[in-house]
């Protein structure tokens, strides 16, 4: 029998993990590619949740983690290690 067609799509935010209809949701693909969609499966995170990212682009970041072996020592020393290296490539932090 096929799916009835005005039955509403849940899916779980993974960032609260509460249940919403799909259409209250965002897709997320953790690679940013979101439109190359064969042999994917993707998360979906609530408006909310969505609004709270940071949005900015992010293309060097997986090769900075990689770099400095994120995940293998202490977060104090990941944390200092990530800070003067994102300073030695783009400059000093600063709030905005």
């Amino acid at each position: 029998m096929w799916p009835s067609r005005n039955r509403t799509e849940t899916v779980i935010c993974l960032a609260c993990g509460t249940e919403r209809p799909r259409d209250e949701t965002r897709e997320y693909d953790k690679y940013g590619d979101r439109w190359d969609r064969e042999d994917k499966t993707f998360e979906y995170l609530c408006k909310s949740c969505h609004r709270e990212l940071c949005h900015h682009p992010r293309d060097d970041l997986e090769e900075l983690l990689i770099d400095l072996e994120a995940g293998n020592g202490s977060r104090d020393a990941f944390l200092a290690s990530y800070l003067a290296s994102v300073e030695e490539r783009y400059g000093p932090l600063e709030e905005r």
